[in-house]
């Protein structure tokens, strides 16, 4: 599907809405330390605007969890910026070793050729983890699911790989990661998105493996403790209202076990608008069965400034890619003397 006939599907999509009645009180995601004043352009309907293209590429280079070494400490001091920036040129610079095809060997790190990424690293965070305030994950539970790290498509020796279920979801061109909130972490290229609202809804399309979130905005009923999906979905069942000028997300019913998470992940989000060019992000995870404590992630959404859209991200192109990953998989299962 190309990107005009995706647009015109989400247009379409959003004009046959229209506001619903206020909802129910909804649980608070976990807060920082950092303050911000929201801008207050509003929508012709009286919503706060959030309409626009956005990228996440400024947060490349940002650890998940702090390093122990700044202790509480969020942001980094000039000096330590500069080592950053320096390490993610030296990356580059790594990464242009070969890989041999016949092998599966790598004499660099895991990384696509320099010219095809889009590193704009700009921020300063000491971790992407904002709470708790050591910016290090909760403990995991004792009947959390076992973290199995993905071997094949990785580039690190893992071949040769059996089936296409060996690979991971993002290489077999389904969702970005382990789907949603994956998708708001910048990877290697096309960390973009834009952002369509109409009275009632808001749908965010992601550029990295092209999938659009249509989230109902005080229209549908809310979720809940109770709350059972009978169906589950990569990106999960969404709901959204206002908090003053915050959009306000809550989403279960994940068919992804985002980072080892159980099937009662819930995801509360919390997107402000604090300038022309910026969102503040934060995603709280909650899943008792999991992690002993609910924990906070925040991102800077960055206006795009070339407005160039949002591109179709045709990936695999049939799953060719997939196909002949595979065959080389049972090449380099036969023989040395076999060929």
């Amino acid at each position: 599907m190309n990107a005009r006939i995706t647009r015109t599907i989400t247009a379409g999509l959003l004009a046959l809405t229209a506001a619903g009645p206020s909802w129910l009180a909804r649980p608070a995601a976990a807060q920082t330390s950092r303050n911000r004043a929201a801008w207050a352009a509003r929508t012709p309907w009286g919503d706060p605007e959030l309409q626009g293209e956005w990228t996440t590429e400024g947060e490349y280079g940002v650890p998940l969890e702090r390093p122990s070494q700044y202790g509480t400490r969020q942001y980094l001091t000039d000096a330590e910026y500069q080592n950053r920036l320096d390490d993610v040129r030296l990356r580059d610079e790594r990464d242009l070793a070969p890989v041999s095809v016949l092998t599966g060997r790598v004499d660099g790190p895991n990384a696509p050729i320099p010219h095809w990424r889009e590193y704009n690293t700009t921020s300063r965070r000491t971790s992407l983890v904002v709470d708790p305030l050591d910016g290090r994950l909760p403990a995991r539970t004792s009947q959390a699911r076992r973290l199995v790290p993905q071997r094949c498509g990785t580039l690190q020796g893992g071949e040769p790989c059996d089936s296409y279920e060996d690979y991971g979801l993002g290489v077999r061109c389904i969702v970005h990661g382990g789907g949603f909130p994956d998708a708001m972490f910048p990877a290697v290229y096309n960390a973009n998105f834009r952002f369509v609202q109409s009275p009632g809804y808001i749908a965010i399309t992601y550029e990295l493996i092209h999938d659009t979130r249509i989230i109902p905005i005080g229209s549908a009923p809310p979720l809940n403790s109770t709350w059972s999906p009978r169906m589950r979905s990569y990106m999960g069942t969404a709901r959204g209202w206002w908090e003053g000028t915050t959009l306000v997300v809550e989403s279960a019913g994940f068919k992804a076990a985002t980072r080892g998470a159980s099937d009662g992940l819930r995801l509360i989000e919390r997107l402000t608008r604090i300038s022309r060019d910026a969102i503040d992000y934060k995603v709280t995870f909650i899943d008792p069965a999991t992690w002993t404590a609910p924990w906070t992630a925040a991102l800077d959404l960055k206006r795009r400034p070339d407005a160039a859209g949002v591109f179709e991200y045709a990936c695999q192109e049939g799953n060719y890619g997939l196909d002949h990953m595979l065959s080389v998989s049972r090449m380099l299962d036969r023989p040395q003397g076999n060929k």
